[in-house]
């Protein structure tokens, strides 16, 4: 029976995956920087729905607002917004097709070989104040040195795609294209 729900969460899905489809078959790259965006808020709609609002809301403010942005920025940076990528050889889409299928074949296997049950755990509400003791205590059980690391990484990922669009632009700027005839 399909209550209200249940609806919501098929949209959501059906969000997610028709923009993840469209993000890696588009061949314009700012399009399938703005399919990836959707597709992510899609993600965080399910988290809403599971009622996992701190995560969700994590989804839409670093995945969502920072990720996504970042590459969009990125785009405009190295100046490929309206550019079309190269079309993809046949080769290329069966290997595609195939890693797939292994995928799925995998996630298959996994769902069909293990036994799902209730937790024996008693569920209840965490804090956000616990969430970010967790995360960021500076002993072994704690996630501070990953986060940092994760920070550094897409720091250097946002310098390099500054010094590469202005390598770009440079080199532009000093052999600018010909246009017509030269010699008049």
């Amino acid at each position: 029976m399909l209550t209200g729900s249940v609806i919501i969460f098929y949209l959501l899905a059906a969000l997610t995956l028709a923009c993840g489809l469209l993000s890696v078959t588009t061949r314009h790259i700012f399009r399938a920087a703005i399919y990836l965006l959707f597709s992510l808020i899609g993600i965080a709609g399910i988290y809403f729905w599971l009622q996992y609002e701190f995560i969700a809301a994590v989804q839409i403010v670093v995945y969502a607002g920072g990720i996504a942005v970042l590459i969009i920025f990125s785009i405009f940076l190295t100046q490929q917004a309206g550019d079309k990528l190269a079309a993809q050889t046949n080769q290329r889409k069966i290997f595609a097709l195939l890693a797939v299928f292994c995928g799925f074949a995998l996630t298959m296997l996994q769902v069909y070989q293990h036994e799902f049950y209730l937790s024996a755990f008693p569920t209840g509400s965490v804090s956000i104040h616990a969430i970010g003791e967790q995360m960021l205590n500076v002993d072994q059980s704690g996630y501070a040195l990953p986060f940092e690391v994760i920070s550094m990484l897409l720091l250097a990922a946002m310098i390099g795609c500054i010094v590469i669009a202005l390598r770009i632009k440079n080199q532009t700027e000093e052999n600018p294209p010909a246009i017509g005839n030269s010699e008049s």
